[in-house]
């Protein structure tokens, strides 16, 4: 079986090359990858005919414009990369009768509440990104082809930087911080929704009646300030030299640090469609911070 893996460099895609490599053949690609094979997503019909020359089975998109508040500033290059040219692959796949995995966001809500969003929770964009990948869904579910589209939050990686690491670097050079406490969400590794991925097609080639849309986060839920508390404790037990005082991690309102694109409060997602579907326990999201944290300070 042949699987294009787009955007193979981002936190997702480094995870998925792993995961997918035990359904077959990847061919892994990004925005600047050498040779014939063009994965630029600014160049749509150029990616179109990476799929008909791959001719792959599964295709899995990794690749978005995640630059939340550049998007503000430039909405037609959020729209090309995050609808256009997910609408082509989406009509690749269905005229070759590929499945196509999409990642999508809960930036697509209003963030208003404290109720977790099920799929078919009615959606309001606030930003221009989340506007251009809830078109990037419904080009997907117009397209009519075979997908698996799933909607994640607060996605971090080992590789590369991500809010925790950010947190102990300043935490190591300060005296003191203040940290947005009123947005919830579950942190989500990126190798848990590279796995989650693998698991769902195994599903989908033998019983494709489960394609459709899911939520896909680590149980539980927190804010940015107590998510930061938390690996900052972690980092302190652990023996790593941390500046900052236990009590001087100051909890503060989104509105205090104002930006381009209006953030979600509410970013809870209920999972209950994907765990029932896949039969699937997800961990906590302590679970894969600190795994994450343990090989980072390891």
């Amino acid at each position: 079986m042949k699987i294009l893996l787009l955007g193979k460099s981002g936190q997702v895609g480094w995870e998925l090359q792993r995961s997918l490599a035990t359904l077959g053949e990847v061919v892994a690609l990004d925005f600047d990858s050498p040779g014939t094979l063009q994965a630029d997503f600014s160049k749509p019909e150029a990616l179109a005919l990476t799929v008909r020359t791959v001719a792959p089975e599964i295709i899995v998109n990794a690749a978005a414009h995640t630059a939340v508040d550049k998007a503000e500033s430039e909405p037609e290059l959020a729209r090309l990369i995050n609808a256009t040219a997910v609408g082509v692959l989406a009509k690749e796949a269905a005229a070759h009768k590929a499945w196509l995995v999409h990642y999508s966001t809960d930036y697509v809500f209003n963030g208003e509440g404290q109720t977790p969003w099920v799929e078919d929770s009615p959606t309001q964009p606030l930003s221009v990104y989340g506007q251009t990948k809830l078109e990037g869904e419904q080009l997907i579910r117009d397209s009519g082809c075979q997908h698996l589209l799933m909607r994640t939050s607060w996605v971090y990686g080992a590789r590369g930087g991500n809010f925790a690491k950010t947190m102990l670097r300043l935490a190591k050079e300060r005296d003191k911080l203040t940290v947005i406490n009123d947005q919830f969400g579950a942190p989500t590794g990126a190798d848990l929704l590279a796995d989650l991925t693998t698991h769902m097609l195994r599903t989908a080639l033998a019983r494709p009646s489960v394609q459709g849309t899911y939520h896909a986060v680590a149980a539980g839920e927190t804010t940015w300030h107590a998510y930061a508390q938390y690996v900052i404790d972690f980092a302190r037990s652990a023996g790593l030299p941390i500046k900052v005082a236990a009590d001087a991690v100051h909890p503060v309102p989104t509105s205090s640090f104002p930006t381009p694109a209006k953030r979600p409060l509410n970013s809870r997602m209920n999972t209950t469609k994907l765990r029932d579907t896949f039969q699937l326990s997800l961990p906590r999201w302590q679970v894969g911070v600190e795994r994450m944290l343990t090989e980072f300070l390891g």
